[in-house]
């Protein structure tokens, strides 16, 4: 059995299939499904499956980096109203995003900050974005870091010794995803010194599918290649990732 702990499965990209892909997931033993949020825009469609699959789809919420911008004081009241509901299995999908450029980096960090706030008072596991942006990133989490903090640096790609900067955050876990079947991302590489036991397995659907899906709209029923890239890197069974990934999934968002 498997986990995809990192899924926009509400989004138009599924409109026309949705319930045949969540059928195609189940086929390929990926039994639970994490949905993390994006923006206010998003919370209705994410929620409404969670509630036609329940046990099965579990919600997160947070307000997503790229959806930062100058003002945020509307945007971040939902988050904690909702957060404060208690119906999340996580705050995310959070973090901060330096791709595109720079102009919102002290916005998404205070934003960043706020979230990881929430989490420790309420006990949620976090779910952390970081592209073009470790460095920033893992310094607040450093910095926020107490005894309750725990979380998924999720799309996780970066080198060996950013990955052991993370898990020498006692309750952190690496996100792994299609990236790892990229052979120019070097990740197979640093996922065999790291090795599998602080992983999760994740597709961030639709975006990242793996070989040899690359390019095309990714879903959970592809989990299974991810898993058996990060086995042949490590030098474990599939069976043993299933059981690794599916124990941390379990043990970080208590589903």
């Amino acid at each position: 059995m498997f986990v995809d702990t990192h899924a926009h499965l509400y989004g138009a990209q599924f409109e026309d299939d949705r319930e045949a892909m969540l059928q195609r997931a189940l086929q390929a033993g990926v039994t639970r499904l994490f949905l993390p949020n994006i923006d206010v825009e998003s919370i209705a469609a994410m929620n409404a499956l969670a509630d036609a699959h329940p046990g099965r789809c579990f919600p997160m919420m947070g307000l997503h980096p790229c959806s930062v911008g100058e003002h945020n004081t509307e945007a971040m009241a939902v988050m904690e109203r909702e957060l404060r509901s208690g119906r999340y299995c996580a705050v995310g999908e959070i973090g901060i995003d330096l791709y595109w450029d720079r102009t919102w980096l002290k916005q998404q960090q205070d934003v960043f900050r706020q979230h990881l706030r929430w989490a420790k008072a309420l006990r949620l596991p976090v779910v952390i974005h970081c592209r073009n942006s470790f460095e920033e990133t893992v310094t607040i989490v450093e910095e926020e870091k107490d005894e309750s903090l725990r979380g998924v640096f999720h799309c996780f790609g970066g080198t060996a010794a950013e990955g052991r900067r993370v898990l020498a955050l006692e309750g952190f876990l690496l996100g792994i995803g299609g990236v790892i079947t990229y052979p120019r991302s070097g990740l197979a590489g640093v996922m065999a010194e790291l090795g599998p036991e602080r992983c999760v397995l994740e597709t961030d659907a639709p975006y990242l599918a793996p070989v040899p899906h690359r390019g095309k709209r990714n879903e959970s029923a592809y989990i299974p290649l991810v898993a058996a890239e990060l086995a042949r890197t490590t030098g474990r069974t599939v069976e043993e990732i299933a059981r690794i990934t599916t124990a941390n999934a379990t043990n970080l968002f208590g589903r």
